[in-house]
């Protein structure tokens, strides 16, 4: 079992920047694949980072450039730089982790944090 706790979401400006972080423990995390998906009020979870466990990155179009995912596998901790924030990106944040599957579809993820709420204003 894989347990992951959010933290770092809060009020943010358009244009600032916030640090998501999301520490795993239970098993050694360096073995599994990591996502962020937000999930904005009467809309559906998406996809917008993930990182293999080997490092290898993936973003969605509308945060490319803009945001930025990374793990520090000796703390067991994924993170998510978000900057040039914009209205549009506020959501609960959630972190997924899964041990075979990468990608954009939030079923290929078994374990899940509570969410970190992002408010980003105008």
């Amino acid at each position: 079992q894989v347990q992951l706790v959010e933290s770092g979401g809060g009020l943010g400006r358009a244009g600032g920047s916030l640090n998501l972080s999301c520490p795993a423990s239970g098993v050694a995390s360096s073995i599994y694949n990591m996502g962020w998906f937000p999930q904005a009020p009467g809309k559906e979870r998406e996809f917008v980072a993930g990182i293999s466990w080997t490092s290898t990155t993936d973003y969605v179009d509308s945060v490319q450039g803009r945001f930025t995912i990374s793990r520090d596998n000796a703390k067991n901790t994924v993170y998510l730089q978000m900057n040039s924030l914009k209205p549009e990106d506020t959501a609960v944040y959630y972190c997924a982790a899964d041990r075979f599957h990468t990608g954009p579809d939030h079923l290929d993820y078994d374990y899940w944090g509570q969410g970190t709420q992002v408010t980003v204003s105008s």
